[in-house]
């Protein structure tokens, strides 16, 4: 079950990003005089309800901040309810842009599409073709008619998720055509792939790699487009930044973050700039989709907040001759620097937030919904079988979503609704609702007609 813990210890991120969510999550101003706000600095949602119906802003509805300070309240830490259970660790799981599709991907090359607004249903179960090891990474297109999957090989599968039929096993029951991001058409230069995300206009793929490359696949075209040698060890993470496909994020075992302009790339292949502060490998990057703020998960046990303003430019890095260095293996040995105050001497992040624990594979964290929480937490699988919550801008541990038996690689929490689904090692896909005392109803379905708030944004 959740709990929730706090950590008095860590000062409060002084920054522009802290007034941002901070505004972002304000009630309205006449809304505070008329109910008033209790010590934690809430109106209560019997009042705010109240106040929108008296009408009390003016508005005659919610505005996007006066959702979010009802709404971010109704944390996901009931239950859970396992949604699957494969004798196969699961490798990924996140939802469909809208909430509508969940997918789920296992190291023995089941990939499952669940339907939420259908109970859960299967709606596709896909056979991964050329799989080794296992599924590392897939992405669903932003109009949820194909998805990607990815393995260690360079080549990128892709799936019709609208075809009829629910069983899609690879050129037998269905088309899966492989996207080559090989430039050796001999085929000797052989590589994996870790990581594969979608534009936000879904005509290209970006992708991290073992050859330490970046590479831009374009769609329309059904070529490769871009090959950046961007590191010095395994790109781990790749991300857009914002919805223009212009800026790239990546994050590679060199410990260091990368931002990648294209429109100033040149032969040289330059980054805009690098960002350190890991004194381990970087497992993941998540944008917060505004082309300025990312969070990065890292094998020193630490999440980080970054403001790309504050990176060094093009490749060079801050020296600096006192960086503790480890001789260690994530895979299969414990981190040499637990319980230890280890700080990069250069470190250019804004927070820092520790307690979850990056070992044995890439786990994944993540900015919570802009929709109901106005990405006011950041969470974060972690190696104790658990998810870890915590306050962007105080870096308390708010919550600790502890179920599983095994490592946690992937959570993701529902665009509207106060869900989460975790995606364990242990073969577990777990999903977790906000809790309430009727455990007969639907957590969501309680939630809403508790809380009446997620459907403004369609009125």
């Amino acid at each position: 079950m959740g709990r929730r813990e706090k950590r008095e210890d860590i000062p409060p991120l002084e920054h522009e990003v802290a007034h941002i969510t901070k505004l972002s999550t304000a009630p309205n101003g006449m809304l505070s005089r008329v109910y008033g706000k209790n010590q934690k600095g809430c109106i209560s949602t019997f009042s705010m309800l109240a106040g929108r119906e008296a009408n009390v802003s003016g508005r005659g509805k919610f505005s996007a901040a006066d959702r979010c300070h009802v709404a971010s309240r109704y944390m996901p830490t009931g239950g859970p309810v396992q949604v699957e259970k494969l004798n196969s660790r699961a490798y990924v799981g996140q939802f469909s842009i809208d909430g509508s599709l969940f997918v789920a991907g296992f190291q023995d090359r089941h990939i499952r599409i669940y339907n939420v607004d259908k109970g859960w249903k299967v709606q596709k179960n896909v056979s991964a073709r050329s799989l080794r090891w296992t599924v590392t990474d897939t992405a669903l297109s932003p109009d949820q008619r194909y998805l990607v999957y990815a393995s260690i090989t360079p080549v990128v599968h892709i799936v019709n998720v609208g075809s009829s039929g629910t069983e899609s096993v690879a050129n037998i029951t269905e088309i899966h055509e492989g996207l080559d991001f090989s430039i050796d058409a001999t085929g000797d230069h052989s590589f994996g792939l870790f990581s594969v995300k979608f534009s936000t206009d879904g005509r290209e793929l970006v992708a991290g790699s073992s050859d330490r490359s970046i590479y831009v696949y374009d769609l329309q075209a059904d070529k490769l487009a871009l090959q950046l040698e961007a590191h010095k060890d395994d790109v781990n993470t790749v991300a857009f930044a914002d919805e223009t496909g212009h800026l790239i994020y990546s994050g590679s075992d060199d410990k260091c973050c990368k931002v990648w302009d294209r429109r100033c790339l040149t032969s040289r292949a330059r980054p805009a700039g690098s960002l350190v502060g890991h004194l381990e490998g970087i497992t993941f990057i998540d944008s917060r989709g505004d082309g300025r703020y990312f969070i990065s998960n890292g094998k020193d046990q630490t999440t980080k907040l970054w403001d790309i303003r504050k990176m060094s430019s093009g490749n060079s890095t801050l020296k600096s001759k006192k960086v503790p260095s480890f001789r260690w293996d994530y895979r299969w040995m414990e981190y040499p620097g637990n319980g230890k105050d280890f700080k990069h001497p250069s470190d250019q992040s804004l927070m820092t937030y520790r307690g979850h624990a990056v070992l044995r594979t890439l786990v994944r964290c993540y900015f919570s919904p802009v929709f109901s929480t106005a990405q006011k937490y950041i969470y974060t699988g972690s190696h104790d079988g658990s998810v870890y919550i915590y306050d962007v801008v105080t870096g308390h541990q708010v919550a600790k979503l502890e179920y599983h038996s095994s490592t946690v690689r992937d959570c993701s929490w529902h665009p509207v609704y106060p869900t989460l689904v975790s995606s364990s090692w242990d073969g577990v896909v777990a999903r977790w609702e906000h809790p309430t005392g009727d455990e007969r109803e639907p957590g969501i379905s309680r939630v809403c007609k508790q809380v009446d708030v997620f459907y403004d944004s369609h009125i």
